[in-house]
């Protein structure tokens, strides 16, 4: 039995709690927020026993603890839950910076504890069966990946405004664009972004990015309404990833001698469980590092950001 800490109770924690009761062998024993009323409705809800203080969750008997707190506090949760000797899920992004991360790194090689960053896509039915199936009818080492999302109706108070808690597009959206960029393209050794900033935020950021296996072009924003598809190019045919292709569900092949394949796989338990059911199967393997999401990936992600909001003049 793993016995999971959650720390921070927004939406996304209460998917995670969701996709939990779809896994066995797990439990929610722990919860943490820094409003202790929405600590004990999230409790009410999704069980497990609300702790008066971060420190006391991590002083307590969880083997893991799942970190979905603002941006700009995730680093340093992660490393004082290493060394206590917890397991990390942290919410992606896992730092806000490459130095930032780098510090959460050496740590996790220093305690020899599992620190995963919690980019959930690779782990969707979608895309696991995208990938075999390309596995056994490629179309060919894909040199060509486009993305982008825009999310217009992000309320005004959202965290994603407020440039002190390390917010704009880049670092809470175009994230998983960096991930899938890297997935199928590799590190990247150039980054070109134009955008606009209000508010000491990027509230759009167009990118091109150079990788060492082809070019990406991928855009987020938090004022336009984008629409949330992927498409994956190899000399041999293309992939669409339907929208949103975060939460993949449906995709289609087109191969250069006209045959179009068409995948559908839906998911359950609001698609966070996949990534923690390979969280728990690390811990169990007494693994420290996931082959999917890498401790290398992260970095090549966060270095995009990094580089990006660098050019619009962002710093953290």
């Amino acid at each position: 039995m793993i016995r999971w800490g959650v720390i921070g109770v927004g939406y996304i924690s209460r998917r995670f709690a969701q996709g939990l009761k779809h896994l066995e062998g797990v439990e929610l024993s722990s919860v943490w927020s820094r409003r202790p009323e929405t600590a004990q409705s999230f409790a009410a809800e999704h069980g497990g026993q609300v702790c008066e203080s971060f420190e006391a969750l991590i002083e307590s008997d969880v083997d893991a603890v799942y970190i979905a707190t603002a941006h700009t506090s995730h680093a340093a949760y992660s490393i004082a839950a290493l060394r206590k000797g917890k397991a990390v899920l942290c919410e992606k992004p896992a730092a806000i910076s490459l130095a930032e991360l780098d510090g959460v790194l050496e740590v996790s090689r220093e305690t020899n504890m599992l620190f995963m960053e919690a980019m959930k896509p690779p782990f969707y039915p979608l895309y696991t069966r995208l990938r075999t199936h390309l596995a056994a009818d490629p179309i060919g080492q894909a040199n060509f990946v486009r993305a982008g999302a825009g999310v217009a109706n992000t309320p005004a108070d959202h965290a994603a405004f407020d440039p002190l808690r390390a917010g704009g597009g880049l670092l809470g959206i175009g994230i998983y664009e960096a991930f899938l960029a890297v997935d199928w393209l590799g590190a990247s050794h150039e980054v070109q972004t134009l955008g606009r900033v209000a508010g000491g935020i990027d509230m759009f950021a167009s990118v091109n990015s150079a990788h060492e296996h082809g070019i990406a072009q991928w855009y987020c924003g938090l004022d336009l309404h984008g629409r949330g598809d992927a498409l994956i190019c190899g000399p041999q045919g293309n992939v669409t990833i339907e929208a949103p292709w975060w939460n993949p569900q449906r995709a289609t092949i087109t191969y250069v001698d006209g045959r179009h394949v068409e995948l559908d796989e839906p998911f359950v338990g609001g698609g966070l469980n996949y990534e923690t059911q390979h969280f728990c199967e690390l811990m169990r393997s007494g693994l420290v590092e996931s082959s999917m999401i890498t401790h290398s990936k992260s970095r090549q992600m966060i270095e995009m950001i990094d580089r990006s909001r660098g050019t619009l003049g962002l710093s953290t």
